[in-house]
């Protein structure tokens, strides 16, 4: 369990810190991060490296640090207001595409993040934050870790449903030495949807966590290395962002398994 748990934190921090190195190679945010900026406005590529520097250093904290617990909360919350203040009002009132549902794809991935973060900050168990000397922002920011699995299952049930959505598109991504395109999009899509379910009613967390963290693993490995491979420059890196979301993504599965069964308003 503690083998996995850990593997599971350091998938997510290496993701992070994966996210945030690209943002020194582009000079500019990544869409999961934050969308296009417009081009009149100076100094993104500073705050984009600024940015960068924040993601790598708290990636690291989490990957090799055994009390990072401080640190995903921070990001947890940095990434939470990122969706709602930036995120929404542009796929609101400034994306063209602000109604198809697959425009909402990175903030989805921001929001799925940010659940992440929470849900490896409640694996610390003990370590980190003590109660009986937390500041009151402290004790501000823990309440959003019972929320963290539910942000992250929001974003899986979404993009399950996008399977059968957008399904001649997503049967394309399937690799091509795989048979049955359609059964995997379809499969896959009832798979994400349904872990999605079972994570937010909380039921058999262990098996459903282990299952999803393989899964897209699995993903991770043999979809999304290799399309970044084979063309990681395509949409400024946008393949290789994938890589290093898939891998967080699968990291947050795997500490869900071992969660603690907690209430909303614990």
């Amino acid at each position: 369990m503690k083998n996995l748990i850990k593997a599971g934190r350091a998938f997510y921090g290496i993701g992070i810190a994966g996210i945030g190195i690209q943002q020194f190679i582009y000079g500019e945010f990544r869409p999961v991060i934050l969308p296009d900026w417009p081009a009149s406005f100076s100094g993104v590529a500073v705050w984009a490296y600024i940015s960068g520097i924040c993601l790598v250093v708290a990636g690291a904290i989490i990957t090799f640090s055994k009390k990072a617990k401080t640190t995903t909360l921070d990001l947890g919350l940095a990434f939470l207001l990122l969706f709602i203040g930036v995120q929404i009002p542009y796929q609101l009132f400034i994306s063209p595409n602000d109604f198809h549902i697959g425009a909402w794809t990175d903030p989805l991935k921001e929001l799925a993040l940010s659940g992440g973060a929470f849900v490896i900050a409640d694996s610390y168990n003990e370590e980190g934050l003590n109660p009986t000397r937390d500041s009151a922002f402290e004790k501000f920011m823990k309440l959003f870790i019972p929320w963290g699995s539910i942000f992250f299952s929001i974003t899986m049930i979404v993009f399950g449903i996008d399977h059968f959505i957008y399904t001649p598109f997503v049967a394309t991504l399937v690799p091509n030495w795989i048979p049955w395109h359609i059964f995997w999009t379809y499969f896959a899509g009832i798979a994400l949807a349904g872990a999605g379910v079972c994570i937010i009613l909380k039921i058999k967390l262990r098996l459903i966590g282990i299952l999803l963290g393989i899964m897209l693993f699995i993903w991770f490995v043999i979809l999304h290395i290799p399309r970044a491979i084979m063309d990681p420059y395509v949409d400024k890196g946008n393949e290789v962002t994938s890589v290093f979301e898939a891998l967080a993504f699968s990291g947050i599965a795997f500490v869900i398994a071992f969660m603690r069964k907690r209430k909303l308003l614990a």
